[in-house]
């Protein structure tokens, strides 16, 4: 069995156009969401979402994996062994 960790995500959005599929990933991942934050930057026209998870390494790998893919998405974690 793997080991459970907890840490962030940040996610920084771009391009609003992709803001639908970025939100159909996080909910793909529910079960690893602990909570989750966003915030527009209209000056900047960007949004950015910080998202808190509890899940294994795999799990956490292939949702920020998800997201990275999206072209003008940009996907930084910090996780911790608890």
């Amino acid at each position: 069995m793997q080991e459970r960790k907890v840490g962030i995500v940040a996610i920084t959005v771009l391009n609003r156009e992709n803001y639908a599929r970025v939100n159909e990933i996080l909910h793909q991942f529910a079960d690893v969401i602990l909570g989750r934050m966003g915030l527009p930057v209209k000056e900047r026209q960007i949004s950015i979402i910080s998202v808190l998870v509890d899940g294994t390494t795999d799990e956490i790998g292939a949702l920020t994996g998800k997201l990275g893919q999206i072209e003008g998405v940009k996907v930084k974690a910090t996780l911790l062994k608890v």
